[in-house]
């Protein structure tokens, strides 16, 4: 009896981590694949406004839309992950992405397009939901490598839609494209809904509630100010680097094209690999803060190998890949504190740091466009290491306040 108890429970413990493995997996997939709507028009804009017999700026504000439409989905729609049961949700939201991915395929004019460019946007925050309930599945001694393994599905998910869809939109049309992603989305939901398992709803406070409870999430929890400035430093410079690379390997010594620039995105999957690895390293020493820390010198080193070595281009590949490795440290570390704060409200504190997050890339543009004009590269790789040695500051005076708390 005794022998077949322990031979149970050996085998109890030998599947559990197979399970976990298979669940996390599907998680970081749905993510990858759900973000991906994101992107797939960026290689098909040109075909778009073909279609539509307008200019490749006028097709652009599709683009745009898609982008608002996101940001408003993570105010308005993330929070509702603390209130509803977080995987009806889910499904529902994929459910009705497929609805404005299809609108898109079979959009007639332009008003259309416009309606579903902002609804694909608008919709597409199922992995901002993953990564609470990823969270709320894993052990304190395990967040980080799980909330790091999310995170590596997004960035590959982000690098590969552009050439997913430049392909399919080149041998099938940009509408097969939507049609296909829009598949894609009804699959997942039906794996999602007979897979996931059903999550415990913490409250039940209404919708204006929850939104008006964000700025006291914000004013009670100190330790969440500084994690959102670390965050939203980093992805300006992250950013701005990628929205002025297009102009610098346009001019000498390279004269490359614009698909070169998106080769070197796929360099960027090195960010993505090392995100789980830096999620161990912060569960095993027990101190993500300090991975953030290691993150923003990375993205620092990386702009001055972009300042010294960036007419040769190895030092360019060297400078991206210490970008995204740092950029991807920095962002695990973040977001694994911040899914440590607040049980009850991991969607609305995923809510606040992703708005902030993403503010900041948009800072990032306006001063790629401001450095350029400034200094050229030069003028990118100073801001770039002005906005990190912020970075680093703010962290070092925060240390001590975040070491008592």
């Amino acid at each position: 009896m005794k022998s077949t108890t322990f031979v149970s429970s050996r085998l109890e413990e030998t599947r559990e981590p197979v399970l976990e493995r298979k669940l996390i997996g599907l998680l970081a997939i749905t993510a990858g694949m759900t973000v991906a709507n994101l992107y797939y028009s960026q290689p098909l804009l040109a075909d778009i406004a073909h279609s539509f017999a307008l200019s490749a700026s006028e097709a652009g504000f599709w683009g745009t839309l898609t982008q608002l439409g996101y940001g408003l989905g993570l105010l308005l729609i993330v929070p509702l992950g603390d209130s509803l049961e977080r995987r009806f949700l889910m499904v529902l939201l994929l459910l009705l992405e497929a609805g404005a991915l299809l609108g898109t395929a079979f959009a007639s004019n332009t008003g259309w397009m416009s309606i579903t460019s902002f609804a694909v946007g608008f919709l597409t925050v199922v992995p901002q939901l993953i990564l609470p309930f990823a969270a709320s599945l894993a052990p304190d001694e395990k967040r980080a490598r799980i909330v790091g393994t999310v995170l590596s599905g997004i960035l590959i998910g982000i690098l590969l839609a552009r050439t997913v869809s430049g392909f399919l939109g080149a041998e099938l049309g940009w509408r097969a494209m939507y049609g296909i992603a829009a598949g894609l989305m009804l699959v997942l939901a039906l794996i999602l809904w007979r897979t996931l398992p059903r999550q415990p709803v913490h409250g039940s406070a209404s919708y204006l509630q929850l939104l008006a409870s964000l700025w006291n999430i914000v004013r009670t929890e100190p330790a969440l100010r500084p994690i959102c400035l670390f965050g939203a430093l980093t992805f300006a410079a992250f950013n701005m680097f990628w929205v002025t690379l297009a102009f610098f390997l346009k001019t000498p010594p390279y004269h490359f094209g614009s698909a070169v620039v998106g080769l070197f995105g796929i360099v960027g999957i090195v960010g993505a690999v090392a995100a789980p690895q830096v999620g161990k390293l912060a569960d095993r020493t027990g101190k993500p803060r300090l991975t953030i820390g290691l993150g923003l010198l990375i993205v620092l080193l990386a702009f001055g190998v972009f300042w010294l070595f960036g007419s040769a281009l190895w030092g360019l590949i060297v400078g991206v890949i210490l970008l995204d490795l740092g950029a991807q440290s920095a962002l695990t570390s973040c977001q694994a504190i911040v899914q440590g704060l607040r049980s009850e409200a991991r969607s609305r504190l995923n809510t606040i740091f992703m708005t902030t997050y993403f503010l900041g890339g948009a800072v990032g543009s306006t001063l790629g466009s401001y450095g350029w004009d400034l200094g050229k590269w030069a003028g990118i790789c100073m801001i770039g290491m002005v906005l990190l040695l912020s970075a680093l500051i703010a962290f070092l005076l925060t240390s001590r306040s975040a070491h008592r708390s």
